[in-house]
């Protein structure tokens, strides 16, 4: 019998529809990939998109999707041919995500969490196990997984004291939800504090996948060619939010940057002089905001060279990297990367993968998304922590001045990276644990028609 709970939150979520569909409707013009497969998300699913005994992964965005590929290479090497069902809630993520598929694979919409479309997904698909990537806990999918018999878990899991207070404030729902779940295996052990506090069973910390990327050989080799064609040092200020392309703008405007320094001035050491001896890169976080972006630096004085449209910046032209999937690339090429994210409130981007290409971070105050690993790299001496934008700069400047110390930086980002690896090996061996006694095969199963309902749309 269902419980209160959830009958409550099952008549919240179908009064949230009409609204879930508008905002849908809004993303798809900025984002054409939220109008792909639109049906999915209410739960009906192409005949064609048939099987059994899949192992379930949901990855809802980008960061979620590169979490997910590290870990199906693991499950792959330990259970080869295991069929994988990909599921996701934003354009980003489904994109990524696709280039993770092979043959035999799948790769769908997560349904809106209501009653009816998740009994549909189940009854589709009909996985062996639901892997759920770091975050996404959805009530009315833990409560179906578990009257189903299906183990859901939640793995690369973190819980930051921010999203916990928010949870504990729904703890009339949040703590059935996390209940519910068969395992939990969380990224550091102040996650797995936050997570039983809300009644998770945490089987195990394991690390975070991340670090076990392997940064792109091919990118980093293109960043060594392309690097010494150009003739100044790079500082990239990379996956930056909305606000933070200003406050770089902002601070090299202030210190003459937006203006060439005069030939008679090229003697004297001043800041204007050693900010103009820098090369500045910006690489926004999402895509739908790189137009936006190359419009704020022409409007600040600036000009702008897109990576997708010229082979390298002129003399004080800002460097947009406006292209996907080459954030090795930017790495490699950087002297210095400022971490996005960190110098507005939004808890810090993920800086694994810099510290993995050997580039030295500049990180702001607020980093609560990546706390362990930003104090690890911290202590590992990978990183520096600094108040704001323009301390920011600052650092860089002196980093990009002193080769003995950017060199000892970049050899302690690489260590720091590899000495902490592992977690995909034991997160993939303790899936696969879940399913053991029974292979993962496929059936054809007996579909249904469900009732249409509207769709989830992810940041």
């Amino acid at each position: 019998m269902r419980s209160s709970v959830l009958r409550l939150y099952g008549a919240m979520m179908r009064l949230a529809q009409p609204m879930l569909r508008r905002k849908l409707r809004k993303r798809a013009v900025a984002e054409p990939g939220y109008a792909v497969a639109v049906e999915e998300r209410f739960g009906v699913y192409d005949a064609a998109l048939t099987g059994t005994d899949w192992c379930w992964i949901h990855a809802v965005s980008l960061g979620e999707s590169r979490a997910a590929g590290i870990l199906l290479i693991e499950l792959r090497r330990q259970h080869p041919g295991v069929p994988i069902l990909l599921t996701h809630g934003t354009a980003t993520g489904r994109e990524e995500g696709a280039k993770l598929l092979e043959p035999g694979d799948m790769q769908v919409w997560l349904p809106w969490d209501t009653q009816q479309a998740v009994a549909a997904f189940l009854d589709r698909f009909q996985p062996r196990i639901g892997v759920l990537m770091e975050t996404e806990v959805w009530p009315e999918m833990a409560a179906a997984c578990a009257e189903r018999g299906i183990p859901l878990v939640l793995a690369n899991a973190r819980l930051n004291a921010k999203s916990l207070a928010s949870a504990e404030r729904l703890a009339w729902l949040a703590r059935p939800a996390y209940g519910a779940l068969a395992a939990v295996w969380a990224q550091t052990e102040a996650d797995a504090h936050r997570l039983v506090s809300l009644g998770a069973k945490v089987a195990g910390v394991y690390g975070n996948l991340k670090f076990d990327a392997a940064p792109d050989l091919r990118q980093l080799a293109a960043a060594d060619s392309l690097r010494a064609s150009l003739p100044k040092p790079i500082v990239v200020l990379a996956s930056s939010r909305d606000g933070e392309e200003r406050m770089l703008l902002e601070v090299l405007k202030r210190f003459g940057a937006a203006v060439p320094v005069p030939p008679a001035q090229a003697a004297i050491s001043s800041i204007a002089k050693r900010v103009h001896e820098v090369q500045w890169m910006i690489v926004p976080r999402h895509p739908q905001r790189f137009d936006e972006v190359a419009a704020l630096i022409e409007s600040q004085g600036f000009g702008v060279a897109r990576r997708s449209s010229a082979s390298g910046p002129a003399d004080s032209e800002i460097w947009l990297g406006d292209s996907l999937g080459e954030m090795a690339l930017y790495y490699g090429l950087a002297s210095v990367a400022l971490l996005g994210g960190s110098f507005e409130p939004l808890g810090g981007q993920n800086l694994i993968e810099a510290a993995a290409c050997g580039c030295p971070i500049v990180m702001g105050p607020s980093t609560f998304n990546f706390a362990e690993a930003a104090d690890l790299a911290l202590s590992a001496g990978a990183a520096q922590r600094v108040p704001d934008m323009e301390h920011a700069v600052m650092a860089a400047l002196g980093l990009v001045g002193n080769a003995g110390k950017r060199e000892a930086m970049v050899e302690a980002a690489i260590a720091f990276s590899s000495s902490n690896r592992g977690a995909a090996q034991r997160t993939a061996a303790a899936v696969l644990a879940l399913v053991q006694d029974a292979p993962l095969e496929r059936t054809e199963p007996e579909l249904l028609d469900p009732d249409l309902l509207d769709p989830m749309v992810g940041d």
